[in-house]
């Protein structure tokens, strides 16, 4: 798994945290609403749930990203 995490390429990770990640923007951005959601105990229908998969992937992926490459150097 962490793998695979590591070829992916640092733009494409970029791209969809700028995009998938974020949008939409206004009135905030959508993954800060659902995690604001989640902390309130707010996240309760199954499309909130959906919502928060979808736009928190990219950052997470960008987390384990960052935790292989620092991994690989520690090496």
């Amino acid at each position: 798994m962490l793998s695979l995490v590591s070829k992916i390429n640092w733009p494409i990770l970029i791209v969809s945290c700028a995009t998938i990640g974020l949008l939409p923007l206004f009135p905030e951005p959508h993954v800060w609403e659902k995690l604001r959601m989640l902390v309130e105990g707010n996240l309760i229908r199954a499309i909130d749930w959906f919502d928060l998969f979808m736009h928190g992937t990219p950052w997470v992926l960008v987390m384990l990203k960052i935790w292989v490459s620092l991994g690989r150097d520690a090496g």
